[in-house]
């Protein structure tokens, strides 16, 4: 049912906000592992074979859906995960990725990257306005799309989802 509920979000979106519906594409498109947004979580089992911690569930009133961070620290790897109810089961509504993962984008991008590699990967997809040279480089948008952080010329962190409403 969530499921169905995440890609109805994605399409009054991209049906009410054309300008934007070409940088969502790379949200229900884009991978970074084995791991895509609106996967499951019993599609996680196993996958991860590092400690879980997980947040508590929090009510969101921008989108009116419960999420919790699901974080494997030792992996470098954080999910943010959604439910319709309290408790209910879960489906992956963002991705962020951190040293010391290996997980690649399916363009490649991975945690050490350069930011030329990034923008050859991601070119036509570049969000200019919200992209800061040397700092962070936004495909997609922050509605949605990956968000790509630097330093010292090195990708630090890759986020897969929407960083605004």
């Amino acid at each position: 049912m969530f499921k169905k509920y995440f890609s109805l979000i994605i399409l009054l979106l991209m049906t009410n906000h054309a300008v934007v519906a070409n940088e969502l594409s790379l949200l229900t498109e884009e991978r970074i592992g084995d791991f895509e947004l609106g996967i499951f979580e019993k599609d996680l089992q196993g996958k991860i074979p590092c400690p879980l911690k997980r947040g508590e569930e929090q009510l969101w009133g921008a989108d009116g859906i419960y999420h919790q961070a699901w974080n494997y620290p030792k992996c470098g790897l954080s999910f943010n995960m959604s439910s319709e109810e309290k408790g209910a089961t879960k489906l992956i509504y963002s991705i962020t990725v951190t040293a010391p993962s290996t997980l690649k984008t399916k363009r490649g991008i991975h945690i050490g990257s350069s930011e030329q590699e990034v923008a050859k990967a991601y070119q036509d997809e570049k969000d200019t306005k919200a992209s800061i040279a040397k700092q962070t480089f936004v495909a997609g948008s922050l509605y949605g799309g990956l968000v790509f952080d630097f330093q010292h010329n090195k990708v630090i962190s890759i986020f897969l989802g929407a960083g605004a409403e």
